[in-house]
């Protein structure tokens, strides 16, 4: 066994979502969003929430049946931390005018709400025409913020995910598959 391997091992308590049940519900999701969006006579901006979304949006672009452009924006509220400060920084902004345009913003989970309402009303700020929001994880049980989800992949119970783009202290994004962190290796 690799070290690694034994780390994985050590900091895992489970695997909640294999690589093939990710990959199988963001084809699901993507039809859907080819289906929605079929209409579209220009491109549909696709914004990811940097890092974390970056493996599922990956997926998930490559299999939208539509006219696309691609964008970024970062948001922190979290630091090194486990739960959110409350104080969001857009650390990273969108280089594309979405003014009159669809907009599918693209996240890894939806937790508390807090960072992604913000987001949320500043892109509502600069006049798209449409903007909803896409989140591979949801964890309603911890929202203190309303968020409208328009395409979810799966609803998880309230523990500390990692895998899929999703970290703790930017380690384990790599991870093909969602696991649940032992509550010893961040508490």
């Amino acid at each position: 066994m690799s070290i690694w391997s034994e780390h994985l091992h050590n900091s895992l308590g489970s695997i909640l979502l294999t690589q093939d049940q990710i990959e199988q519900r963001i084809s699901e999701m993507a039809r859907q969003i080819s289906q929605d969006y079929a209409s579209l006579t220009d491109d549909l901006v696709v914004v990811g929430i940097l890092r974390g979304s970056v493996l599922f949006m990956s997926q998930l672009i490559k299999q939208l049946d539509l006219p696309l452009v691609i964008d970024f924006l970062a948001a922190a509220s979290y630091g090194s931390g486990v739960t959110s400060s409350g104080n969001v920084r857009i650390t990273e902004d969108t280089f594309i005018d979405i003014h009159g345009k669809h907009v599918l913003v693209i996240e890894d989970i939806v937790d508390t709400g807090i960072t992604l309402s913000k987001v949320l009303q500043m892109l509502q700020l600069r006049g798209p025409l449409s903007l909803k929001l896409c989140t591979l994880l949801s964890k309603p049980s911890r929202r203190q913020i309303e968020i409208p989800v328009a395409y979810c992949g799966f609803e998880v119970p309230d523990v500390f995910v990692v895998g899929y783009g999703l970290d703790y202290a930017d380690k384990y994004r790599h991870l093909p598959y969602i696991g649940v962190l032992k509550e010893n290796m961040y508490s």
